[in-house]
């Protein structure tokens, strides 16, 4: 592959010349930053080592010392560390990871999982000359269990399969991955992947936890794309409140003069912004804008692939067409049930004077949806009342909200919240799209009609504006997800274009966002509704009822699945999320933790 860095070496190049500037833009009160960022953004690393020299040659002075004095804050950090070579750089990133209080092992995995084994030779090299220590017993030394074998794996680049032998289920993932041999790797994992009808990431995430877990997930994803890997730890660096400056930077450094390009359209891919505006939208001053320099470009500029980004995307399609997800609920019907039995307990912890709030949901949380239903029936028979009228009465706000909503049948749940959202003075079209997109044919076989293939859509590209946005709906809202994979694979391959880049550049208003919504669910339901619940929840003010409609519909369906893609995006549990964002302890109840 050929060169895919943002950052080259300069033309006519003059390394005593740069040295003078520099010089020059530190000289006297205050410093001239913006000649100092634009000079370092502007040269390879290479060419900032001769500059480095010929700054001590002039004028007998250390310009990493200067740099460090003359600078401040993120933008210091991110300068100093651009004039060191690669290897020094990481291993001041190791060793800032493993000494002082507490290990940054998610430092540790990114590094030593992402580094081929040139890099990794060169890093243990620098960390010997930089420390005087061996970066494996230090490494060894503040880290235990499979996990610290594994990351000596990835220090020992010459590691042959089968020469440790520790008898374990999770030495076999050791000794498969840590081999560094990619290209059978990937064949392996295909082969797993047809013959498990599950991929290789959810069966690690299954068998393995903690520190570990991560470590072997983000050596496969660096198997399967080391761009990709590196757009979502970009995301991660980024999103939320505050940013993790400090993976940003390594990041951004160590990526750009190697595969900038190819991680700015993966993260265009997966996200709904180019990596130029997000960093735009993250940072400030001349930190910002030497990020930009960096990064290079805006991709929201463009609708088609890189070459790399055209085959990475057509192969996520068809791996997704491919996988066969087991769906995992959180709530499932309870032994021993006794639907007069509980009729009676949910009576008496309204009768009276209060109500026995934590009775009402200890009963209804641990039933399943048919399982209600036979509850209110015989409440009706026994008691002669209506169940539904009682805990109305009984209960309040948002927690009354969450127990109706469950003792509704599915079907009623979605109409209720369809009409909600079309209610009143406007619509909630987002609560309209979250229900028909993440719904299957057979629950809304209405909608349903004829299908066209990828080579209709990439046709449909070419026509003007409405007649693009029919076609498009006359597909995304009458197939099944599992052809529309196989479609959006196909569309990739006769347009080179990104479809989810398409939608947003080419249409407007609720259109755009059903179109959007629809893609992003068939791509990875757990994960749209995940985000969902996110945007749920991230804002001042928490939307209660989007929260609710989603943990009501999705606690009998996928929510398990939908709390490991909420934990892998966005670093925290939903349980935490929840128990931050609101005031109710109410939602633990669907199992959440």
């Amino acid at each position: 592959m050929g060169f895919r860095g943002t950052v080259t070496d300069a033309p006519d190049f003059d390394a005593s010349a740069d040295a003078e500037t520099l010089y020059n833009a530190m000289k006297g009160i205050g410093s001239d930053k913006e000649a100092i960022l634009d000079l370092v953004t502007g040269r390879s690393n290479a060419q900032r080592q001769e500059i480095v020299q010929a700054y001590k040659s002039s004028y007998g002075k250390d310009l990493i010392d200067d740099l460090k004095y003359e600078l401040t804050g993120h933008f210091e950090r991110l300068i100093v560390s651009l004039m060191r070579p690669q290897a020094y750089h990481d291993a001041k990133e190791i060793h800032d990871a493993i000494k002082g209080a507490g290990t940054d092992e998610k430092c540790l995995i990114e590094v030593l999982a992402s580094r081929n084994n040139q890099q990794i030779h060169e890093l243990v090299e620098a960390y010997k000359d930089a420390y005087g220590s061996d970066i494996e017993e230090d490494v060894t030394g503040e880290t235990s269990g499979h996990f610290k074998k594994m990351l000596v794996v990835l220090l020992q680049v010459l590691f042959a399969a089968g020469e440790e032998q520790w008898g374990t289920e999770e030495s076999i993932f050791i000794m498969l991955l840590g081999n560094r041999s990619f290209d059978h790797l990937q064949m392996v994992f295909d082969k797993y992947q047809e013959i498990a009808e599950t991929s290789i990431e959810d069966s690690i995430k299954s068998e393995l936890s903690g520190d570990f877990e991560n470590l072997m997930l983000a050596v496969v994803q660096c198997i399967r794309s080391v761009p990709m890997y590196f757009a979502k730890r970009l995301y991660k660096s980024m999103k939320g409140l505050g940013t993790q400056d400090n993976t940003l930077i390594r990041i951004m450094i160590c990526r750009s003069e190697i595969d900038m390009l190819d991680i700015r359209e993966c993260f265009r891919m997966c996200y709904e912004k180019s990596l130029y505006n997000m960093i735009k939208e993250d940072t400030s001053g001349d930190y910002k804008r030497t990020l930009l320099a960096l990064c290079g470009g805006d991709d929201d500029l463009a609708g088609e692939f890189f070459p790399e980004a055209a085959q990475l995307a057509y192969k996520m399609w068809e791996t997704s067409a491919m996988t066969k997800v087991q769906l995992r609920p959180t709530i499932r019907p309870a032994s021993d049930f006794d639907p007069a039995d509980d009729a009676q307990n949910l009576r008496k912890a309204m009768k009276g004077f209060g109500t026995d709030e934590d009775v009402i949901i200890d009963i209804v949380a641990n039933r399943s949806n048919e399982q209600r239903q036979e509850i209110r029936q015989a409440f009706k028979s026994i008691l002669g009342r209506d169940l539904m009228k009682d805990l109305k009465s009984e209960l309040s706000k948002n927690l009354e909200r969450l127990i109706i909503g469950l003792m509704l049948t599915p079907a009623e749940f979605d109409a209720k919240m369809m009409r909600k959202a079309m209610e009143g003075a406007g619509t909630d079209e987002h609560a309209l799209i979250e229900i028909l997109v993440t719904r299957s044919n057979e629950e809304i076989h209405a909608m349903n009609a004829a299908y066209e293939d990828g080579e209709e859509l990439a046709d449909a590209c070419n026509e003007d504006s409405d007649d693009m946005e029919i076609k498009f709906m006359s597909i995304l809202c009458t197939r099944s997800f599992p052809h529309l994979r196989r479609v959006f694979q196909e569309f990739v391959r006769c347009s080179n274009k990104d479809i989810e880049q398409i939608i947003k550049n080419e249409m407007s208003g609720d259109v755009k966002q059903a179109m959007y919504g629809i893609v992003r669910s068939v791509k990875n339901q757990p994960n749209y509704i995940a985000e969902r619940l996110y945007k749920a929840m991230k804002c001042i003010g928490t939307d209660d009822r989007a929260l609710i409609r989603i943990m009501v519909s999705r606690s009998e369906v996928d929510l398990f699945n939908i709390r490991k893609e909420f934990k892998e995006t966005h670093d925290c549990s939903l349980h935490e999320f929840i128990q931050v964002e609101t005031m109710v302890v109410s939602f633990h109840i669907l199992h959440v933790e």
